[in-house]
């Protein structure tokens, strides 16, 4: 398996799956369209951050998507993994670990002190990010009306 960025044909792959990374991640509570997708990655990619992708044989399996973000109390710049996904037929052979281990990487060559993620409460990764280090540090609550 081979962790890199990917070629112009292969983003495009990922850009065109992300809806459904977004929705397994936010466990179907979120069901964006082509265009939120657009809306969202794409000036994050005008600004630097930039996808990682395992492969195999030319295969797709997933990727990670990692940049900057600029803390909104202290204006500190942090790492941070904006999605991580594996397409589900690669899921369970520790694709996501590998991935994760890469952005780390690439972000504390960055020159990043710390490196920030959010997930949805009851998503599965979120075990992984526990065993990787990453703890608690903000909880976003909600009230349904």
């Amino acid at each position: 398996m081979e962790i890199r960025k990917p070629n112009d044909f292969e983003l495009k792959k990922v850009l065109s799956l992300s809806p459904q990374a977004i929705f397994d991640g936010a466990l179907g509570e979120v069901e964006p369209t082509k265009e939120k997708i657009d809306q969202l990655v794409k000036p994050l990619l005008e600004k630097g951050s930039y996808y990682l992708i395992a492969t195999e044989n030319d295969k797709l399996m997933g990727w990670i998507l990692i940049g900057a973000s600029k803390d909104q109390f202290t204006d500190k710049m942090n790492g941070f993994i904006y999605e991580l996904f594996v397409l589900q037929e690669f899921r369970g052979n520790g694709i996501s670990k590998l991935l994760m281990r890469a952005g780390i990487d690439q972000l504390k060559q960055g020159g990043y002190s710390e490196i920030r993620l959010s997930a949805f409460a009851g998503n599965q990764a979120i075990k992984l990010y526990e065993k990787l280090g990453f703890g608690i540090r903000t909880v976003t609550m909600s009230l349904q009306l």
